[in-house]
């Protein structure tokens, strides 16, 4: 498995931006989809976006389309969210995970986790 680290959360308003980072270590990198998934409050873990192993590919959520986006460096061994005019429905725990599909969007498709890092919208 690959360990995973996530960065860049933290408070912002509305309308804000912000850029996740996820390190990877302890595998080869590009021989991985990575995802993004969050957690609010009292709900489900939701798919967010995701990535294929050479970057070329992208999914989002209908939700985040137009405003977040999802790239890959993996000379760096790193996947990126850039989150753009950002909703307080927005607010969650983000989650970076590896798998091997991109298009798998459900958690169980995904075998490696962060420990998450915490997204706060205000209004």
């Amino acid at each position: 498995q690959v360990q995973l680290v996530e960065s860049g959360g933290g408070l912002v308003q509305v309308g804000g931006s912000l850029r996740l980072s996820c390190a990877a270590s302890g595998h080869t990198f590009n021989s991985y989809a990575m995802a993004w998934f969050r957690r609010a409050p009292g709900k489900e873990r939701e798919f967010v976006a995701s990535i294929n192993r050479s970057g070329g590919s992208t999914y989002y959520v209908s939700s985040v389309k137009g405003r977040f986006t999802v790239s890959r460096d993996n000379a760096k061994n790193t996947v990126y969210l850039q989150m753009n005019y950002l909703r307080p429905e927005d607010s969650a725990v983000y989650y970076c995970a590896a798998g091997r599909s991109a298009t798998a969007m459900a958690p169980r498709a995904f075998d490696s986790w962060g420990q998450g890092t915490q997204v706060t919208v205000s209004s």
